[in-house]
């Protein structure tokens, strides 16, 4: 679960680093508004029922034609990259049927003698990414990995240069309080919530396209395995970060015996045995335990003396001056020219606090908001995404959450439950339990979301930030717990989004460098301090 940033970080580190961190860019789940889940069209006409062997050989049995290298058109490829496309069914239930291109692009091994084979990253989002940053980011790897593989990215189907879709949503709605379900207005109703889910999913039905009916994660899985073949390696190595880790752990589900060396990297709880199995509403009530696994941290530090954006003299006071604050912004509002929505209300702020807590870096700019709006005024308007990114990204994002099953409709379910989380959750105000525009999506679900399970083979290393505002530990230890003897786990003493080379540590880092270069995993789950 990513996100798009819109607004640029004050250059005030909280902290010292000492590698360089890749790069987090314009994505979604965040899409300062985004998060996913999974569904299963089984390759050629299977029954629902099918399971994770003859999914593979229903995929496997699709014809691949090789690809067709050449020089990436656009800005951000390196001099050594190269792009092409994969062309895979629309639907996998008529795999003779339409077919759709999936741009992917290779960084081939600095090292040939020692290549091992492919690394395949996998974006987070849904939404949002591109294939330039994630090319970046490829750039970015320890030079033993960048030896032993060629290294793949890709862009989902519907996303960037995949066959991209939008929903044509209205301006109000490409607001990050608007996707994410921020309860309207002080006294928590869903009311307002309902009303634009409606409007935004009937903008999905009207200007989404077909395509938007067969984009969920199952469809992404058999869409890396059409990858997997066109390059025509037996194996493949990946690296998944937030929603990219759930996906890797559908694909190792479904293509167990296609895994080679798999690291999930800020995981989600795959299975949400706690939500009835409703994936989706169980990554989105993730951040009710999130946000508070990091706001201990932003306390320390906003009460830390000598903090030039100080919020209290002590950690203990930070969370009623926030709560007291996003309470008078809820009743009275402050005129933002320039932002969507055009003010700075209590949601707004909430929003802003859970956009800072992917990294520490993003503290100073919270802080500074907080500081700005204690006293009725507002910093410039943040600048936000390229509208056709949000609108791509958003799109991408919805599609992917409601297709993977099936979201209550009655508002008084959602009621009761935003009343809780309000009352046990305060700091984000009932926002995960709320009515998405799932709520009222056009389309059935094709199926239950995918089970992982500890069927399979012992390929898959997590890495874990202990504070998460998006990928909880508690979420983590429920994926590790179904993965069992097929996943080890490396639980990391840092705070944010992204642990491996970005906001984890150094020895969380070489555990998983070491895995990807040499096989060795660590014997048992281990904690990085």
């Amino acid at each position: 679960m990513t996100k798009t940033k819109t607004k640029t970080k004050t250059k005030t580190k909280t902290k010292t680093k000492t590698k360089t961190k890749t790069k987090k860019s314009k994505r979604n789940i965040a899409l300062t508004a985004l998060t996913t889940v999974s569904g299963v069209v089984l390759g050629l006409t299977l029954p629902l029922t099918a399971t994770a062997s003859t999914a593979q050989a229903a995929s496997t049995a699709l014809r691949v034609k090789p690809l067709d290298w050449t020089k990436c058109e656009g800005s951000g490829f390196g001099p050594r990259q190269e792009c092409a496309t994969v062309d895979v069914p629309m639907d996998y239930a008529d795999p003779e049927g339409e077919k759709i291109g999936i741009a992917v692009s290779r960084i081939r091994s600095e090292k040939p003698a020692v290549r091992r084979g492919v690394l395949l990253l996998i974006p987070g989002g849904p939404g949002g990414s591109s294939l330039e940053e994630q090319s970046a980011k490829a750039r970015t790897l320890p030079r033993e990995v960048r030896e032993a593989y060629d290294l793949v990215v890709f862009d989902p189907r519907g996303n960037g240069r995949s066959a991209p879709v939008s929903c044509g949503f209205e301006q109000r709605d490409l607001a990050a309080t608007a996707f994410r379900p921020w309860p309207v207005g002080p006294d928590g109703s869903v009311a307002g919530n309902l009303t634009a889910a409606r409007r935004m999913a009937g903008a999905c039905e009207r200007n989404g396209g077909e395509l938007l009916r067969h984009i969920d994660t199952v469809a992404n899985a058999h869409d890396v395995d059409r990858i997997r073949a066109a390059l025509g390696e037996r194996k493949l190595s990946a690296w998944g970060v937030s929603y990219g880790s759930y996906l890797g752990a559908v694909y190792s589900q479904l293509f167990p015996h296609r895994t080679d060396r798999f690291v999930l990297d800020s995981n989600l709880d795959a299975n949400a045995d706690a939500h009835g199995g409703q994936v989706a509403r169980g990554l989105w009530a993730g951040f009710e335990q999130g946000v508070e696994d990091v706001f201990p941290e932003f306390a320390k530090w906003a009460s830390a003396p000598g903090n030039p954006y100080r919020l209290a003299d002590t950690a203990a006071e930070v969370r009623p001056v926030f709560l007291r604050l996003a309470a008078r912004l809820d009743r009275e509002p402050i005129p933002w020219p320039g932002a969507n929505p055009a003010e700075l209300n209590g949601n707004v702020l909430r929003q802003s606090l859970l956009d800072a807590f992917y990294d520490p870096e993003g503290f100073p700019a919270a802080a500074q908001l907080i500081l700005a709006a204690r006293k009725g005024t507002v910093p410039p308007a943040p600048e936000a995404p390229p509208e056709a990114l949000l609108q791509n990204g958003l799109a991408v994002a919805s599609a992917t959450f409601c297709n993977e099953g099936k979201w209550p409709a009655s508002a008084a379910r959602y009621q009761r439950e935003v009343d809780e989380s309000r009352a046990k959750y305060p700091l984000t105000a009932g926002m995960p339990r709320n009515a998405t525009l799932c709520a009222a999506w056009p389309y059935p679900p094709k199926q239950d979301p995918v089970r992982i399970t500890d069927r399979g083979p012992s390929t898959i290393l997590m890495v874990q930030n202990e504070r998460d505002p998006a990928a909880p530990l508690a979420g983590a230890r429920e994926l590790r717990a179904a993965l069992g003897k097929r996943a080890v786990m490396v639980t990391v003493n840092a705070t944010g989004h992204d642990a491996y080379l970005g906001n984890g540590n150094a020895c969380g880092d070489a555990a998983v460098t070491r895995y990807l270069a040499t096989g060795e995993r660590p014997t048992r789950d281990t904690y990085c301090r």
